[in-house]
């Protein structure tokens, strides 16, 4: 085996690494916010993801001027609210489903560039869109056309997940991706420590799992993951990437399922196969099926 190939298998097993690590995030999240007030949780996971960025690379912060802390803001305000209503929701949702219907960010993304960029959505934006409510629909909506406060919560965090991908987009451009990050995480830290301490009155109750639980999520989930997909999609081409990381899901509702004994069926499966198709094809346009359809023809040319 060469060194291209050890190379790609190495970049593409960090990917698939990084998925099966944020799949398993909601599942310690419910589990710490037991103990841990999901705010305070939150503060605490970006706080000491901001303190190991800045241990790493505490030279570059020398460039960061009026323009960096505006920008960061922004992003980090994304960030935060993403995470945030995400960490409240799954405390009334199970973590696979959370996972799935958080996912749709893949598909609004295209939509939030419409409005912001003037970039207009393709058909494969659209399709996924279509394949995309469907499946909300059969995972979620009851049968008198309700969803509940977990699902609502999840959805949102989705919208918010897409605003924090659109606002690195347009704010981070021209920018230190590496800078823009500690940021981002230092601003999310503050705004999860104002709203703890303002709305969160409820007893710590610490313990080890707490504890293990907090640190996981702030070094492995938060730290190590960007760290990671950095080095995975520097030699993933980005369908492959795309593919990859969109397994989170997958991961989310398996982790889910041994951890918690998430029900699963008929119906919910189906709506996350449309979901899981959605984002594929939302992140992909199929381009790994055109690719393999042109390599076939190359072959029978041969």
């Amino acid at each position: 085996m060469n060194q291209n190939i050890r190379t790609v298998l190495f970049a593409r097993g960090a990917l698939l690494c990084v998925a099966a690590i944020w799949g398993s995030s909601l599942v310690v999240v419910k589990n710490t916010a037991n103990s841990l007030p999901p705010l305070f949780l939150l503060a605490m996971r970006f706080t000491l993801a901001c303190a190991v960025l800045c241990a790493a690379s505490f030279r570059k912060l020398k460039v960061v001027n009026r323009d960096y802390l505006k920008s960061g803001a922004v992003i980090g305000l994304c960030l935060f609210s993403a995470y945030g209503i995400q960490t409240i929701g799954v405390l009334s949702a199970m973590p696979g489903k959370s996972a799935f219907l958080s996912s749709v960010y893949c598909v609004i993304v295209p939509f939030l560039f419409w409005a912001v960029e003037k970039r207009q959505p393709d058909r494969y934006n659209i399709l996924a869109a279509v394949l995309c409510i469907l499946g909300i629909g059969l995972a979620s909506v009851t049968e008198d056309f309700s969803i509940s406060k977990g699902d609502s919560l999840a959805l949102l965090s989705g919208f918010f997940f897409a605003a924090h991908i659109v606002s690195v987009a347009k704010f981070g451009k021209g920018k230190d991706p590496f800078i823009i990050t500690i940021l981002q995480f230092g601003y999310s830290a503050a705004f999860s420590w104002l709203l703890s301490l303002a709305l969160e009155h409820e007893a710590i109750q610490w313990s080890q799992g707490a504890l293990w639980g907090g640190l996981y999520l702030s070094i492995v989930c938060t730290g190590a993951a960007l760290l990671l997909q950095n080095i995975g999609q520097k030699y993933t081409d980005p369908s492959s990437a795309s593919i990859i990381l969109s397994l989170e899901s997958v991961f989310g509702i398996l982790f889910s399922a041994i951890f918690y004994h998430e029900a699963l069926n008929l119906r919910l499966v189906t709506g996350f196969a449309l979901i899981f198709t959605a984002v594929l094809i939302s992140e992909t346009k199929l381009s790994f099926i055109r690719h393999i359809r042109g390599k076939r023809h190359a072959e029978n040319e041969t």
